[in-house]
């Protein structure tokens, strides 16, 4: 992995999710006694991300980041005329977006006092190394977690979105991967992916 003014910038083909010494295990996910929490919410277009994080983001009253909004002007360009984005358009947009998300995660007078601080973040994350770009938040701060809240779809959603998507493997559901299945109304997969959070944030206390 490339470290760049001190700080992780490119994804490694493996991470070394052990790297950390004196850490316990919150719902498959490396953790210290507290954190700061950065919930992905990932999926194929058109399974609710946005709608889910916002939802997420009032319940819990922590800031919501629509990950779309950090992409440049020519990927946005590219995305308006339906041309599929690169795994170059893609690593500064990652890159950007996390750095965003762990901006809001920084202490504060007014979050301090809270037991538990986090942003919620939509961002597809179709493939592992995307993933990994995203998961360099909690190296470059071990008083950081990141989860993915993966909405699973269906495969006709999928093949009818013709979306190249790389399903998290059995390591990533048990370090930071927290699926929700997206077949029920809207509404449920709202309330099952709020309950998957806070017992996520029940473990870390």
């Amino acid at each position: 992995m490339l470290a760049i003014n001190g700080r992780h910038d490119l994804p490694s083909p493996q991470m070394d999710y052990a790297a950390t010494s004196s850490m316990k295990q919150i719902n498959g996910a490396l953790s210290t006694p507290h954190h700061r929490h950065m919930w992905i919410i990932t999926g194929p277009a058109g399974c609710g991300k946005s709608t889910i994080a916002q939802y997420i983001a009032r319940e819990l009253k922590i800031p919501y980041i629509e990950g779309d909004d950090y992409h440049s002007e020519s990927n946005k360009q590219k995305m308006s005329t339906n041309q599929p984005l690169t795994d170059a358009d893609r690593w500064d947009w990652l890159i950007t977006l996390r750095e965003e998300a762990a901006a809001r995660l920084l202490p504060s007078s007014k979050s301090a006092t809270r037991p538990h601080d986090g942003v919620v973040v939509t961002c597809s994350a179709l493939k592992r190394k995307y993933r990994d770009v995203v998961r360099i938040a909690a190296y470059n701060d071990q008083n950081v977690l990141v989860h993915f809240i993966y909405l699973r779809a269906n495969e006709d959603v999928l093949m009818a979105r013709m979306e190249m998507l790389e399903e998290p493997d059995k390591e990533e559901q048990r370090r930071d991967v927290l699926e929700v299945d997206c077949g029920p109304s809207l509404t449920e997969v709202q309330k099952l992916a709020l309950k998957t959070i806070r017992e996520a944030l029940a473990d870390d206390q």
